[in-house]
């Protein structure tokens, strides 16, 4: 196996053309096949399936195309850091939106100063939605909340964020000291995510143990959003303290739920090791080197470090 055919084979994969990719390559259409039919005989099974209309992937040729995608991701890194002689490459690293807003640009600070060849490529969503991302190899890493993953990831513990109602000084009806129970919000309005968060699920598991019916007044899929609505005195909501990390503290009031079981574990989550490039493997360890510092540096509230 070459690493010419791999090419060849993305490329018609892509183009779903034998002719076309042939043009692109700038080969003839008869040698891109032959070397097309000489890679699946290596592999004894069918890539592609080929009618009057073009070429598609087969099952085991999506399946192959995945793996190819990666060993030419990481062969031309390759080539770039023995042509550089220093490390390069390019990683793509998920973040939840409240995670991003504490660690996004100190973590590209970081990656800047540490590695200046590395190309970084941010990805801020929802953490399941980064979940199927790293499912479909379109993520090196990411930080999850949740620990069903398959057995092939790496995953080790970050840190644990306590959770806090924040809302407007304005609000009627919030929580006033320090600390609160969630027996004691049953009357405060609350402006949450809706169901497909994984946040807003946790949340009602644990209203349900406090055995109250919270009132909901309000659903907002979008932290910036959520966060202008708390201001704007619609409701508090409940969230973890690097939610604020981008707004006027002035603005708004953080009581911290005292709840023990209440709270959000931080996992970094990542492809195998084997699975990873050396930028990648050099960036997870850069991701949690700055998570930890800014727990480290009171940086980011109600946060603390956990063990690995």
């Amino acid at each position: 196996m070459e690493l010419r055919q791999l090419r060849y084979f993305v490329k018609v994969c892509e183009l779903r053309s034998m002719g076309r990719a042939a043009v692109e390559l700038g080969v003839v259409t008869s040698a891109l096949s032959q070397q097309i039919s000489r890679l699946e005989g290596e592999l004894s099974t069918r890539l592609l399936q080929r009618s009057s209309t073009g070429v598609a992937p087969t099952d085991a040729g999506l399946a192959f195309l995945q793996q190819a995608q990666l060993t030419l991701r990481h062969a031309d890194d390759a080539v770039r850091a023995a042509q550089q002689a220093r490390l390069s490459g390019h990683v793509s690293v998920g973040l939840a939106p409240t995670t991003a807003t504490v660690l996004g640009v100190p973590l590209m600070r970081a990656m800047q100063q540490r590695y200046p060849e590395v190309r970084l490529h941010m990805v801020e969503a929802l953490s399941g939605h980064l979940t199927t991302m790293l499912h479909a190899r379109q993520l090196d890493l990411a930080v999850l909340f949740q620990t069903d993953t398959p057995r092939r990831w790496s995953v080790a513990p970050l840190l644990a964020e306590k959770l806090f109602v924040i809302a407007s000084p304005t609000l009627e009806g919030r929580p006033t000291g320090t600390k609160v129970r969630l027996s004691q919000l049953a009357e405060v309005p609350l402006i949450l995510p809706s169901g497909s968060h994984g946040l807003r699920a946790t949340l009602m598991a644990a209203f349900a143990r406090a055995r109250i019916q919270p009132r909901i007044v309000a659903e907002v899929d979008g932290l910036a959003l959520l966060m202008d609505a708390v201001r704007a005195g619609y409701g508090a909501t409940v969230q973890p303290g690097a939610a604020t990390a981008r707004h006027d503290r002035d603005d708004l009031e953080l009581t911290q739920i005292s709840d023990a079981h209440v709270g959000r574990r931080n996992l970094l989550v990542s492809l195998s090791d084997d699975e990873l490039s050396p930028a990648a493997l050099a960036a997870r360890v850069v991701v949690a080197d700055t998570a930890r510092a800014l727990v480290r540096e009171g940086r980011w509230t109600g946060a603390s470090l956990l063990d690995n």
